[in-house]
């Protein structure tokens, strides 16, 4: 395994088996407060991941034992002018969009808080693995904002629009099981499992064709809301972008020859 430090807070861990990376949060004293400084990191960790053809899956770990993130540095933003925050938006948006377009699937591994932005992050990835520690919530109305990362259209994409406004007009966090149960995260797994079950899902994904696995994440990404004649033909378009690829060549000919694919990813 080989791992990549982006600024002071963010670790990328490549698994030479597998074709998986993980983007690990590593703020441990501030519980992965996003501030500048580590938004910056996760849009530039983003940057490379997104460009490294060998990564076929990400999952966003976190190296705080009580903690996923708790969302944006507070204290760093209490210090800051109308001008400070102006700056600063840009910096933050490209942490919530760097994950939200990684082109390869992604997965969250939660535990303890993810609260606001940390709730974000994991929102903006494919899946979301959670163990029974985990509190979720998207708290931002409580201090006089609103979901800024992405949480107003997230979320509502997965629980459906009068449950979203329920749980962001109330600010109100969530255990684990009641996260489960409305479908704020995917997979509920024992307390202490969450990074090895998503690594051990991520590891399943990546098995798969490389060039198949981005075309299938950008037909339901670019799909998903629109009527179905229109999803169907942005379906047909990932379809020819893969259709006459080495990975259809190999698949095809793997399957046919009854052994296991060793995909080109082209």
């Amino acid at each position: 395994m080989s791992e990549e430090r982006f600024g002071e807070f963010v670790l990328v861990r490549r698994h030479e088996q597998g074709h998986v990376a993980e983007l690990a949060l590593d703020r441990p004293k501030a519980m992965n407060a996003v501030s500048t400084e580590m938004a910056r990191s996760i849009g530039a960790a983003c940057a490379a991941l997104g460009a490294d053809r060998d990564v076929r899956v990400v999952v966003v770990t976190s190296t705080h034992e009580r903690a996923f993130c708790v969302g944006a540095d507070l204290k760093e933003r209490n210090s800051f002018s109308d001008a400070d925050l102006v700056r600063q938006r840009p910096v933050t948006r490209g942490a919530y969009t760097g994950v939200l377009e990684l082109p390869m699937p992604t997965i969250a591994a939660v535990h303890g808080f993810a609260l606001g932005g940390g709730f974000e992050l994991a929102l903006s990835c494919d899946l979301i693995v959670a163990d029974a520690t985990a509190v979720v919530g998207l708290p931002e109305v409580s201090v006089g904002v609103i979901p800024g990362g992405g949480g107003t259209q997230l979320l509502p994409r997965r629980v459906g629009a009068a449950r979203a406004a329920e749980l962001i007009f109330t600010a109100r966090r969530l255990e684990a099981p009641e996260a489960r149960e409305l479908g704020l995260i995917d997979e509920l797994v024992e307390a202490g499992r969450d990074r090895e079950e998503a690594l051990a899902l991520a590891a399943r994904i990546a098995g798969n064709s490389p060039v198949g696995l981005r075309a299938a994440k950008r037909a339901l990404r670019l799909g998903h809301g629109l009527d179905l004649k229109a999803g169907l033909e942005v379906e047909d378009a990932a379809w020819r972008a893969v259709a006459f690829s080495g990975d259809r060549a190999e698949g095809v000919a793997a399957f046919n020859e009854k052994r296991k694919p060793e995909w080109p990813g082209e």
